[in-house]
């Protein structure tokens, strides 16, 4: 079934990167949230990163794994590519870093432990998967 913008509610920008920014956004049918990626076709075409984004796609459309997020849904307006990919609870890593204890960043082992494990978690089904991306 096709799915366009219109199917979705924009919310908050959740970061931002060189050919865009990724929002949180809710399906207006189902009422579940998504994170949107939307790549700037013109960032795109002047970076030269078109191919850059079609692999992205193939990828986040391969992997299903707890530790890595999966393409729900891919479209594109007259200004973007849009990737809907699921949302992770919990944020940015780099958030957590920083921000969480301003005076003391950083973790604690255990939770940097547990963090690391997820990571190598995710990694493992990439490699099962024979992916090697970033």
């Amino acid at each position: 079934q096709a799915v366009g913008a219109e199917a979705f509610a924009e919310f908050r920008v959740l970061g931002k990167g060189g050919f865009g920014e990724v929002c949180a956004c809710q399906r207006r049918a189902t009422g579940k949230m998504y994170a949107n990626k939307r790549l700037n076709k013109k960032r795109l075409k002047k970076r030269q990163g078109y191919e850059a984004a079609l692999v992205e796609k193939r990828i986040l459309a391969r992997v299903h794994s707890r530790f890595i997020v999966s393409l729900a849904c891919a479209f594109q307006t007259k200004t973007d590519l849009c990737l809907v990919m699921t949302i992770m609870n919990g944020g940015d890593l780099r958030y957590h870093i920083y921000n969480v204890d301003e005076d003391n960043p950083g973790f604690l082992e255990p939770r940097a432990v547990f963090y690391t494990a997820q990571i190598l978690l995710g990694l493992e089904h990439l490699h099962q998967h024979r992916i090697v991306y970033r």
